[in-house]
C-alpha cells in the first residue's frame, strides 16, 4: 500500500486513448478557452469601463467572469498540455492543488449565482428600496461570503483527499484530479473522503439552489403583479440569462457530485466533466451579453469608441 504523501505523479488517462483524436482534440478544446478567456477578460473591462453597466447586477456578473477564467484555466492548460504529450502525467503536489482549486471555484460560482438571485429579487421586487439596500458595502460583503466559504470548503475537501491511500494504482481515470476517479481508484480511506463529499457537496448545492428556487419565486410573484406588459418583458429578460447560467451549471454538477462513485459514473463524470469545465465558462458571456439590452448597448459604445 502506497500512502498518498508516497505518490510522486500520477497518469491522467485523459478523453481517449486514441492518437488519431489528440491533435483534433487540442485544436478544439484551444480555440473554447481562447474564446473563455477574451469573453470573460472582455465582459469584466466591459462592465469596468461602462457607466449605464455600474449597478449590483454587472458587479456580480463581473466577478462571475471572474471565476469562469480561473475554473477553466485550472483545468485546460494541463488537459491541452497532457493531449500533445506522451506521458499526460500530473505530479502530486500539481494533483493536490488543482482538486483544491477546483472545488473552491465550483462553491465560489454556485454562491455568485445564489447572490445574483438574491439582486435580482431585490431589483424586480423591492425596487424602491434596492438603491439603498444594495449598496456598494453590502455588495462587498455578500460577494465576500462565497470567496471566503468557498475556499474554506475546499481546503477540508482537500484535506480529506489527502488521506487517500493508493495500492500502486496511480492511473486517473479523467482529465484532471477530480474526486470521483480518485475515491474509485484509491484503496483506503475512501470511506471518509467518498460520504463527506456527497454530504457536503448536497448541503452546499441544496442550500444555494434554495435560495436561487426562494429568490425566484418571489420574482415570479412581483411580475405577476406587475401592469405593465414592457416591464414584465424586462423582468424577465434580466432573469432569462442568469436562469439559463444555474440550470446548466447545476444540472452538471449534481450529475457528477451527488452519486456513489462507480465505473460507469467516472466515466460518464468524465463526459459531463467536459461540459462544466470547458463549455459553461465560455457560454456564459455569451448568454449575458446575447440576452442582455444593456449589454449590447454599452459593447456598441465602447466599439465605436475604440474605432474612433
Amino acid at each position: 500500500m502506497l500512502n498518498f504523501t508516497d505518490v510522486t505523479e500520477f497518469i491522467l488517462l485523459g478523453l481517449t486513448s486514441r492518437q488519431e483524436w489528440q491533435v483534433l482534440l487540442f485544436a478544439i478544446f484551444l480555440a473554447v478557452y481562447i474564446v473563455t478567456v477574451v469573453g470573460n477578460v472582455g465582459m469584466i473591462v466591459l462592465i469596468k469601463v461602462s457607466p449605464q453597466l455600474n449597478s449590483p447586477m454587472y458587479f456580480f456578473l463581473s466577478h462571475l467572469s471572474f471565476v469562469d477564467v480561473w475554473f477553466s484555466s485550472n483545468v485546460t492548460p494541463k488537459m491541452l498540455e497532457n493531449l500533445l504529450s506522451e506521458t499526460k502525467t500530473i505530479s502530486y503536489a500539481g494533483c493536490l492543488v488543482q482538486c483544491f482549486f477546483f472545488i473552491a471555484l465550483v462553491h465560489v460560482e454556485i454562491f455568485i449565482l445564489a447572490v445574483m438571485a438574491f439582486d435580482r429579487y431585490m431589483a424586480i421586487g423591492k425596487p424602491l428600496l434596492y438603491g439603498s439596500k444594495m449598496s456598494r458595502a453590502v455588495c462587498i460583503r455578500l460577494i465576500s461570503f462565497p470567496y471566503v466559504y468557498g475556499f474554506l470548503t475546499s481546503l477540508a475537501a482537500t484535506l480529506w483527499t489527502y488521506g487517500l491511500s493508493f495500492c500502486g494504482n496511480i492511473e486517473i481515470n479523467h482529465f484532471y484530479c477530480a474526486d470521483p476517479p480518485l475515491i474509485k481508484m484509491a484503496c483506503a480511506g475512501t470511506f471518509v473522503k467518498e460520504y463527506t463529499m456527497i454530504i457536503l457537496a448536497g448541503i452546499n448545492f441544496t442550500y444555494s439552489l434554495t435560495v436561487v428556487t426562494i429568490s425566484y419565486l418571489f420574482i415570479l410573484l412581483a411580475i405577476l403583479r406587475m401592469h405593465s406588459a414592457q416591464g414584465r418583458r424586462k423582468a424577465f429578460s434580466t432573469c432569462g440569462s442568469h436562469l439559463t447560467a444555474v440550470v446548466i451549471f447545476y444540472g452538471t454538477l449534481i450529475f457528477m457530485y451527488l452519486r456513489r462513485p462507480t465505473e460507469e459514473s467516472v466515466e460518464q463524470g468524465k463526459m459531463v466533466a467536459v461540459f462544466y469545465t470547458t463549455v459553461i465558462p465560455m457560454l456564459n458571456p455569451m448568454i449575458y451579453s446575447l440576452r442582455n439590452k444593456d449589454v449590447k448597448e454599452a459593447m456598441s459604445k465602447v466599439i465605436s469608441r475604440t474605432c474612433l
